[in-house]
This record gives structure tokens, sequence and C-alpha cells, in this order.
């Protein structure tokens, strides 16, 4: 059978666990595939064809001994460079941890591999992954495959470039501030940020992150179908007692009314008509698929939730940042660092306290709101994907780009699931639709982001237009 790479996962894994096709042939599909187009698109920055084959094989040994060889049998992913991956370097895209190679994978790359997933390669992101943008001065700069000009997203730019290109099935990807809905939605495929402490997660090779940072950050994948998504999440929920914070929760919760809610301007956002034509037809495609969709004029605090976003993270340990992006040298990375210099620069010394002290407030407040709802549609961006190192382009062109993200940066600051649906293209560039529920309920974000995905065109993997 030719060009597995083309399949989804799903399918992948059931024509693997049958026998009807080895893990070797789809991994030599895999390997064939990036070396065909990754050299137009630069998302997969390291990899092992002798490792991917070696992990084939073992799967394939797995199945003649006749033992479950996991949901994700067979199945390619990608793994990005700020997640431990032993033997490979988790650089974070900075020079500074170029040899920083990891002993032990993290809990999320263990738990893949258990599933049966074969590691394909390293996926770039941006120096420390503060941008929506992927370029560093390690690994060099990753293209959309869609359109070279505009960005790929960030920080798993490197895994949506690579997912929407055919490297991989799946792609592992980490997000406190949109960094797996962002790049799914620039490159035109579908990203979930799963609830904080759903997905295990740890870098042994690292030191403990800040409060505000371990608070917000979550573990979850990219793919080009939303049952993929599902067969992707429930792999890297097992549990792992490496991360105090894992949370041990059903994948399905209690029967809830279809009812969703559209907010189309969260926070008085001002948006792109695409944007809003994508909303209003995300929200038809629900009705036709049986859900009452109500439209509602706002969301609770999400300008406060975004500011609670920015203090969490830039409250604690930004001067060492700042040293480290100024030791890098990357000018992307300085770029963000400068701007936010001014936002940090008068807060108070007890602000994470503060902050901490809000965000049980704000979460009062949305888990009352999110019962009302099985989930909420809103923006992913205000805008269409940007052109690439828009944030570049002076103060206005930064502030632009952080304001459009408004909805992106703010949920993390409450720990909430968030789905990231492309629904279609405008003259060659994808848009989408973000679905929002309450803790713990990605299952509603995925049952509305299939009825949607479903009654629109399938996002397949294309040859990179760069």
């Amino acid at each position: 059978m030719s060009e597995l790479w083309r399949l989804s996962a799903a399918e992948l894994a059931g024509l693997v666990k049958t026998r009807n096709v080895s893990a070797r042939e789809a991994a030599l599909s895999a390997l064939e595939r990036l070396d065909a187009v990754n050299p137009k698109v630069n998302a997969v920055v390291a990899h092992r064809p002798e490792l991917v084959l070696e992990q084939a094989d073992n799967v394939d040994r797995a199945i003649a001994r006749g033992e479950d060889p996991g949901p994700l049998a067979g199945v390619p992913v990608t793994t990005k460079i700020n997640t431990d991956h032993a033997g490979f370097a988790t650089t974070n895209g900075t020079r500074l941890q170029e040899n920083l190679v990891a002993q032990t994978n993290s809990p999320a790359v263990d738990n893949l591999t258990k599933a049966g997933a074969v590691l394909l390669g390293r996926s770039n992101s941006p120096t420390f992954a503060l941008r929506w943008f992927t370029s560093n001065q390690v690994h060099g700069r990753t293209l959309n495959p869609r359109n070279a000009k505009l960005t790929p997203g960030g920080s798993t730019g490197g895994g949506a470039a690579a997912v929407t290109a055919g490297i991989g099935q799946l792609a592992l990807g980490t997000d406190i501030g949109g960094s797996l809905r962002y790049p799914a939605y620039a490159c035109g495929v579908h990203g979930l940020r799963p609830t904080f402490g759903r997905v295990p997660a740890f870098n042994a090779s690292s030191p403990e992150r800040a409060i505000g940072a371990q608070l917000m950050s979550a573990t979850g994948p990219i793919a080009r179908t939303v049952q993929d998504l599902r067969l992707g999440l429930a792999a890297l929920a097992a549990a792992d007692l490496r991360d105090p914070w894992y949370m041990p929760m059903p994948l399905e919760g209690r029967a809830v009314p279809l009812h969703a809610a559209i907010c189309l301007r969260p926070g008085g956002l001002q948006i792109a008509k695409e944007v809003e034509d994508a909303l209003l037809d995300a929200a038809r495609r629900l009705v036709d698929a049986g859900w009452t969709v109500e439209e509602i004029d706002d969301v609770p605090a999400i300008r406060e939730a975004a500011q609670l976003q920015e203090r969490l993270w830039l409250g604690d340990g930004f001067a060492a940042l700042a040293d480290m992006v100024a030791s890098d040298g990357d000018p992307g990375a300085h770029s963000v660092v400068a701007a936010a210099r001014l936002k940090v620069k008068d807060l108070p010394a007890d602000v994470i306290s503060r902050s901490l002290v809000r965000r049980t407030t704000l979460l009062r407040q949305w888990r009352l709101f999110l019962d009302q709802y099985a989930v909420v549609l809103m923006p992913v961006s205000s805008e269409l994907p940007f052109p690439d190192d828009l944030d570049m382009q002076g103060a206005a062109g930064f502030d632009r780009v952080w304001e459009a993200q408004l909805t992106m940066r703010a949920l993390p600051a409450m720990g909430l699931p968030g789905l990231a649906v492309t629904t279609q293209l405008v003259d060659g560039v994808p848009v989408g639709v973000q679905i929002v529920a309450a803790h713990f309920r990605e299952d509603l974000c995925l049952l509305a982001g299939e009825a949607i995905e479903a009654r629109g065109t399938p996002a397949s993997p294309v040859d990179p237009d760069c």
C-alpha cells in the first residue's frame, strides 16, 4: 500500500493492528515523506531513521506475539524541541541548550510510546517558545506549508507544519498562550489544548518552572482529524507520578444538552469579516448536527483573564528570562522581551500572590458560566494567519499581534480546555474557530469539533507551497 502517510492516525493504527500493513511499512512511508518535503518547510529539525525503524519493528514484534500494541500502533508522531525525548537535545530553540541532551522521556513522550506510537523526529519551535512565529538560531525558520509568506504559528509551529505536510499523523505540542491552538489555526489543521492537569508533564533536563507557568501550561496533540485528536488525548492522558498536578479524570463526562453559545467579539475584540463568517458558519453546522446555538454578547472578564495570564507568566522570573534571551541573541525573542518589559516594570512585589487570589474569582465565574453551555464558540484569533514575523515590525506590529490573540492568552489563566478547528480556506488562507468547554470536558469540545468538521472539507495533507 503506497502513501501511508496520507492516512489518518485512526486508519493507520487499524491497518497495523490487523496486520494489513506493518508498522515498518508505515515508518518507511513517513521517512520517505519527511525526506521529500521537510527540506522545503524545516518542520522537523532532528530525526534518526534507524531509531524510527527500530521502534516500528518493536510494534510489529508485539503484534506477532499476540500483544495489544496500543491505540496508536505504528502511528508516526513528532515531538517538540521543548519536551524531553531521550537521546535528543531539549534545545527549546536556544543556543544555550544545544547540548542539553535528555536522558529520559517526558511523561507525554513515554505515554505515546506506551500507546504504540513511533516517534518520528523533533519539531521546531521559536526560542524559549516565546512567539506565535517559528524561527530560532539553532534550527532556523519553519515555513507554513500552505503559504510561505504566512506564519506557521508558534510555538508548536514545527509540529503543525509537519502534520499539514504529511510528516506524521500527530504532533506533540505545548500551550501556555495559544501554542497548540494557533499553529493549528495558521496551518489549517486541528489542535487541542487540554485542561490543565489532564496530561502529565515534566522535563527532568530542566529546573522546575515558576509557579505561574506550571499552572497554565498544557501538553496536547495536533492532527488532521478530530478523531485523531481523541486518540492522541487518550494516549497522552495516562497517569504519571512525576507530575504532581496530574488529575486522573475520566475522558468522557456526564451527558449534557447539546446547547452551545457563540461569542463573536469577546471582550469587545474587533474581528475580521472572514473570522466572523467562519464562526457563523460553524454555528450553522452545529445546528445542522442537532445542537441549539445561542448568540451571547460577551464572556466573563476575558480581558482581565488575559492580563492575569501576563502577570502569572511574567511576574516571576522575568529578569532571568530576559538575561537568557540577551545571551542567546535571537531577535524574535528579543522583540517579545522588549515589549514584555513594559508590562512588568510597574508590577507590585506581591504580584503572584495577588494574581493567584484573583484567579480563584475568575475560575468561579467561568465555572458558573460554562455550566450553562456544553461549549462556547469564539475566535481563535481576531485575524487570518499573520504575515510571518509581524511581531517584529515595530511596536505597532507587536501590539496588533498581542491584541489579536486575546482569547488564546486568556484561557490558560483558568486552565480551561480549548480546541482550534479548521473550517475552510479563504483564497488559500486557513481560518477556523475555537471551541471552549468546562474543565476536563475535552469530550464536549471534540464532540462539537467533529460535528463542525463533518460538515466541511476534511483537512488533507498538502504538498508544501514553498
